[in-house]
């Protein structure tokens, strides 16, 4: 068998079948090149979408929730609409105790400050955490250590900077942990530095993190909640957790048990949900109409040899009668099938890798990004390679039969 793949008769007669019909055989295989194309620039696109997604939410604990304070819409026990809220520290407790579930409730306070060292500032987002939102919100630490249990107790003047923030106020290579910065005129000790952030921080400036209970202090802030951030357990509901959340919230704030104004969330685990369905659904769509083109083109490298056939019928004759064997005449035939596929194939995926380096040298790149690292895993290619190799070995059959299905005697007396 690979004795008749590497003969050079076997491929002169190829080359030659190929010749007789250029402009035909250039449709068909742009036909199957389309279909690997679109095949590997849609999942491309898919998994840069999803890289993409990962990079701005990769950070949080995907089954979360998080709760503000707003503006009541609806008069209740003697209280008329329009009551500002604010979250207490003792709704903690009560929500831990209450609602099941529930595996962190974090409360968060934000700010905006401007930070300086030396003679170099900038405007940041300043929030107070507790250290479990290391656990929610799991910093890429390049330096240093996340706010402790003993900066919280001990109200201290410690930060941990992002890395922009640390372009932006030092210079390079200058080490940041047991430096100093000001924020608002106070003094911060730096323990911790970790690399630039996704969604949910101080914006492109950078975030400065610093002990709650400091932030209390500093900011005179009682004992108000900015927000809070809830994260549930992953056998539980997190759109249940947070309904429950919020109608607790209500009763314990006075709000009209249907006042869908008075607290407002973003559902994370939700919107996840959504859109990694929405991944499944493209990535189905993607496979369907890429293999469904690649079987059209496969069909259509069938319909040519099936002309070729009829075309050389009088020279199959002539072979027959010679004393050439069936099966090498449908081996002929079958190679010519694998190769052109072959051939479509691999222009398929060079077009594809080129389009996808093109989308992930434009839309890729930037704050604005909407493909991340637009690639196709290698197995996938090999899968749909070697699918490819086995549709035409497969549509090769068909003219190959048709082919030794003719007597000699009457290709012989073929016109």
């Amino acid at each position: 068998m690979f004795k008749f793949i590497f003969d050079k008769d076997t491929w002169q007669e190829i080359y030659s079948s190929i010749q007789k019909n250029k402009v035909r055989t250039g449709i068909t295989i742009i036909g199957v090149m389309w279909g690997i194309f679109l095949l590997v620039v849609l999942l491309g696109a898919a998994r840069g979408m999803e890289n993409n997604f990962n990079k701005l939410f990769g950070n949080f604990a995907t089954n979360s929730v998080f709760v503000w304070a707003q503006q009541t819409s609806k008069p209740f026990k003697g209280f008329q609409e329009g009551k500002g809220l604010t979250l207490k520290v003792s709704d903690l407790e009560n929500i831990r105790n209450e609602i099941k579930g529930l595996e962190f409730v974090v409360p968060r306070h934000q700010t905006q400050a401007m930070a300086t060292n030396n003679f170099k500032s900038g405007t940041f987002g300043i929030f107070g955490d507790y250290p479990e939102l290391d656990k929610v919100q799991k910093k890429d630490l390049v330096y240093g250590r996340f706010i402790n249990d003993n900066d919280i107790k001990e109200k201290k003047k410690v930060c941990v900077i992002e890395e922009e923030i640390y372009k932006q106020l030092f210079d390079e290579g200058e080490y940041p942990i047991g430096t100093y910065i000001k924020i608002n005129d106070i003094n911060y000790d730096i323990v911790g530095m970790y690399k630039q952030g996704q969604i949910g921080t101080g914006g492109p400036q950078g975030s400065i993190h610093i002990p709650f209970t400091t932030f209390q202090q500093v900011y005179n802030r009682g004992d108000s909640i900015g927000w809070m951030m809830i994260t549930g357990k992953p056998e539980f509901d997190i759109v249940q957790i947070e309904a429950d959340v919020k109608l607790l919230l209500r009763n314990l704030h006075n709000v009209h048990p249907k006042d869908e104004r008075a607290f407002g969330s973003f559902n994370l685990g939700k919107e996840f949900a959504k859109f990694t369905g929405f991944l499944t659904g493209m990535q189905f769509l993607t496979w369907f109409v890429g293999i469904a083109t690649l079987i059209a083109g496969v069909f259509a490298i069938g319909n040519i040899l099936l002309i070729t056939v009829k075309e050389r019928t009088k020279e199959i004759g002539i072979r027959r009668a010679l004393g050439a064997k069936p099966w090498e005449i449908k081996r002929q035939i079958i190679l010519e099938s694998v190769f052109l596929t072959s051939i479509a194939g691999a222009l398929g995926i060079i077009f594809g890798g080129f389009v996808l380096m093109i989308i992930d040298a434009t839309a890729g790149s930037g704050p604005e990004a909407i493909l991340n690292n637009p690639t196709v895993d290698i197995p996938v290619i090999v899968t749909a390679t070697i699918t490819l190799v086995v549709l035409g070995t497969l549509i090769g059959m068909i003219p190959a039969q048709t082919a030794v299905s003719i007597r000699p005697i009457e290709a012989l007396r073929e016109e």
